[in-house]
């Protein structure tokens, strides 16, 4: 089958193709006895993509409402699950809490890699989701620390866990998800709409919790008010579930399956025949880690609790940064189809050595419009990475082991320096007493990111491979 030409513009949206298309096996559609395979376009009709976009949408969504909330509220959450008599320590031990969370992340990575690629994509993000959703319903019903003294800390732990485990099925499943639907030329575009979700949970949790503080008291918020967005987690999740359990697999794993050429063993197949694309994939995530807890979920506390704006400021202008970040998303999407996924990851990691210090430095001003300015400006940045990212890691492996290599590498990275940033961010601020400390730690991690993205080789031109 021959390649298709990247489109630069929308061509009408993501879905463009004519309503005429039917479900099913085309007639003529090359088959995964040969090296590579992509399923013909027209296999799939516009109104399953909507679904498809849909439930893949809504699960990350679910997932980073979470994270948001809980960065967003760490001040909060810190006095309810630990004494108040040290608040530093109360949001170091918080902090530590979600980066213990994400070490179990590899664990999942591995499980729902393995259902993912053995038994089926929709199989692994329907149960994903549904874990996801009532260990984050569970956090609102925890009593606090005044009630039962350090069970409220263990229990907290214990969710936040099983929340990690969960989730580390979503992003590489929904990702591997829609790149198998998506028309060969929009990969990139489709795939945007993944890190697309994760912004607008965020954007809804930080408006969310800016409304919360702004109307509730501080006695209020520490006794009921911060529990009421982790309660909204249920119903979101049972809609999630109820869409993904109404589409098939993607097509190019039905076609696998029905010719029973799927992997028994697929995290050992990937270890043993694909590790160098593995370790690539953990070097080219490190930026998107680290940046996009730093930039996008510890950024109101690094602004309110580092350089004294006020909580209800921090809030609007990570509000209004994310905003402007979903637009760049689908920019970038479109760009890296054009382009090239190497290109535009290249270009976002030399952005970040050569802007975050300046720009971490305009933040210590104090002036809002520049602290707006900037945080837009760090997020057009990440979405270089963080809007390319997902379709540069799914086109990396082959159909067989493509939601293990996705959510192994994307959850060890994650787990070792995504999870613990807001954490080493407040630490090493601690430890060199300089506001400037979670820039150093982004360049550091753009230059490992540009290594490992200008070792690997581009995909974008070419069909999604099987072996």
């Amino acid at each position: 089958m021959s390649n298709e030409t990247s489109s630069p513009a929308l061509a009408g949206g993501l879905e463009a193709e004519p309503d005429g298309m039917h479900e099913g096996r085309p007639a003529g559609r090359s088959t995964l006895s040969g090296q590579n395979f992509q399923p013909a376009d027209d296999g799939v009709s516009r109104d399953t993509r909507r679904r498809v976009i849909a439930a893949s949408f809504i699960g990350n969504f679910v997932e980073w409402f979470d994270y948001a909330v809980y960065g967003y509220l760490a001040v909060t959450i810190a006095t309810v699950f630990f004494p108040e008599s040290d608040p530093q320590t109360g949001l170091l031990l918080t902090f530590a809490l979600f980066a213990i969370s994400f070490l179990v992340r590899p664990l999942g990575g591995f499980v729902w890699g393995h259902i993912g690629d053995r038994v089926g994509r929709r199989t692994a993000l329907s149960l994903s989701i549904l874990i996801m959703s009532g260990a984050t319903f569970c956090i609102a019903l925890i009593p606090g620390y005044a009630t039962i003294g350090l069970w409220a800390p263990v229990l907290l732990l214990i969710i936040r866990v099983v929340q990690g485990f969960s989730a580390s099925g979503e992003y590489a499943g929904a990702s591997a998800f829609l790149v198998e639907y998506a028309p060969a030329n929009k990969r990139g575009l489709y795939a945007a709409v993944v890190p697309a979700s994760t912004a607008a949970g965020l954007l809804l949790g930080s408006l969310l919790a800016g409304l919360l503080t702004m109307l509730l008291s501080s006695d209020a918020m520490q006794s009921w008010g911060w529990r009421l967005p982790f309660l909204l987690a249920a119903p979101m999740g049972l809609i999630g579930r109820y869409i993904r359990t109404k589409l098939e697999d993607t097509p190019v794993f039905r076609e696998m399956a029905a010719e029973d050429d799927a992997v028994k063993a697929p995290v050992s197949s990937l270890f043993r025949n694909h590790w160098r694309q593995l370790l690539q994939a953990v070097g080219a995530v490190l930026l998107n880690a680290v940046g996009f807890y730093v930039i996008l979920s510890y950024m109101p506390t690094y602004l309110s609790s580092e350089l004294g704006l006020g909580e209800t400021e921090s809030f609007l202008a990570t509000t209004v940064a994310l905003v402007t970040y979903i637009g760049f998303i689908f920019l970038t999407g479109m760009l890296s189809d054009r382009y090239g996924r190497k290109k535009v990851l290249i270009a976002a990691s030399v952005s970040f050595i050569l802007l975050t210090v300046p720009a971490f430095a305009l933040l210590g001003t104090g002036n809002f419009l520049v602290i707006v300015l900037v945080q837009i400006l760090l997020g057009a940045m990440l979405t270089l990475n963080d809007g390319t990212l997902p379709s540069f890691l799914a086109e990396m492996f082959p159909t067989r082991v493509r939601y293990s290599g996705f959510a192994v590498s994307f959850n060890l990275s994650n787990a070792l320096f995504g999870g613990t940033a807001p954490f080493m961010a407040t630490l090493l601020i601690a430890a060199t007493a300089s506001d400037l400390a979670p820039a150093w730690y982004l360049v550091a991690a753009a230059v490992i990111s540009l290594i490992a993205v200008a070792l690997s080789r581009e995909t974008c031109k070419e069909p999604l491979r099987h072996e």
